[in-house]
């Protein structure tokens, strides 16, 4: 969403958080059909999973302190995030949005906390960093798990002091920024392997909201792969399209790896390759069409040897130990029934009356 999408208008805040009347910025366009669900910010959803994550943001939206935002890859804990802000008294500011997995180094430093000219090799001018940009707004700070273990006391002090001190300086700077952020990783497993500082942690973790994966939402996927579908037809300006019953039969019993990502991957692929109106299962990704294939068996398969040995085995007993019968039986001559009876180390219970 642009900054300047809300501008302080009504749109920028929900007025209301019942589920029928909601007021809320948008991306795109959704489906016409808006019954019995609620958009928000491009997240889509009627589940009681869904619902559940509307009302922690109607109780959370309006405070100020720290939330960690947990959920698998792909289930939208950014839009979370943006939504969080979009719904607050600081809507009308910026909103800075982080991945601590793409920072390393020094780099990392310098672009949490900004620097002053000559703090390093390349510092040629002054920066004010990522928390000093937010000032005033909200900083999201993406997989927070990934930021080294001798930044986090810095972190830690900027949340207590509310203030920044740029690398290389000894001058902090006074800032007023909310801090949200977000993992797929247990931070709580990380403290005890000595990788996340528990005060830190603790210090953050005022609120956790955690954002169940799609495959618990399963009353969400239609509505989300209309949404997508409705989206590309917008961008592409062309009429929109529908999927096919065994096309939504495969959406639904998908298990989503990737999460909603996946999810608008998938449609954008199938709405480039349909030629037609309706989007058919060939369209879809490789991956989703044969997870609706029967599944192996779940028991284990003898191997070649075993089912020779079986073979030989009850064949023998049936001639009562004669080698002569069962190789006729068999269809193989008395030399090959001999290798194969000492190759698999069969016994023979009756002494064989051929011989």
């Amino acid at each position: 969403m642009r900054e300047d999408s809300i501008n302080g208008s009504d749109e920028g805040k929900w007025s209301d958080f019942s589920k029928d009347s909601i007021k809320i910025p948008q991306l795109g366009s959704a489906p016409s059909d808006r019954s019995n669900r609620v958009v928000i910010d491009g997240l889509i959803g009627k589940s009681p999973a869904f619902n559940s994550i509307l009302e922690t943001i109607k109780a959370i939206a309006s405070r100020k302190c720290p939330i960690i935002i947990i959920g698998e890859t792909g289930v939208g804990k950014e839009m979370v995030a943006r939504q969080i802000h979009y719904s607050s008294d600081r809507a009308d500011r910026v909103f800075v949005p982080v991945d601590c997995t793409s920072l390393t180094g020094t780099l990392f430093e310098s672009q949490l906390f900004g620097h002053i000219r000559g703090a390093f090799t390349g510092a040629v001018e002054n920066t004010l960093g990522f928390f000093r940009a937010a000032d005033g707004g909200t900083i999201f700070l993406d997989e927070i798990g990934e930021i080294p273990l001798e930044l986090q006391g810095k972190l830690l002090r900027i949340l207590q002091e509310n203030s920044v001190t740029p690398l290389g300086s000894t001058k902090p700077h006074l800032i007023d920024v909310r801090v949200l952020c977000a993992s797929n990783r247990n931070l709580q497993d990380m403290i005890k392997e000595g990788k996340f500082r528990s005060d830190l942690y603790y210090r953050l973790n005022v609120v956790t909201l955690e954002v169940p994966p799609l495959r618990q939402r399963k009353e969400d996927i239609l509505l989300l792969a209309e949404y997508f579908l409705a989206n590309q037809a917008a961008f592409y300006n062309e009429p929109s399209k529908v999927l096919s019953a065994s096309t939504k039969n495969l959406l639904l019993n998908y298990s989503w790896p990737g999460n909603i990502r996946e999810l608008a991957n998938a449609m954008e692929r199938a709405y480039v390759l349909s030629v037609g109106k309706e989007i058919q299962p060939a369209m879809l990704p490789f991956e989703i069409i044969i997870s609706d294939s029967p599944p192996y068996p779940q028991y284990e398969l003898p191997t070649l040897d075993e089912v020779k040995r079986r073979i030989v085995t009850q064949t023998l007993e049936f001639t009562r130990g004669r080698k002569l019968a069962a190789a006729k039986i068999l269809g193989i001559d008395r030399r090959q029934l001999n290798r194969l009876i000492e190759r698999l180390n069969i016994l023979i219970a009756q002494k064989d009356a051929d011989e």
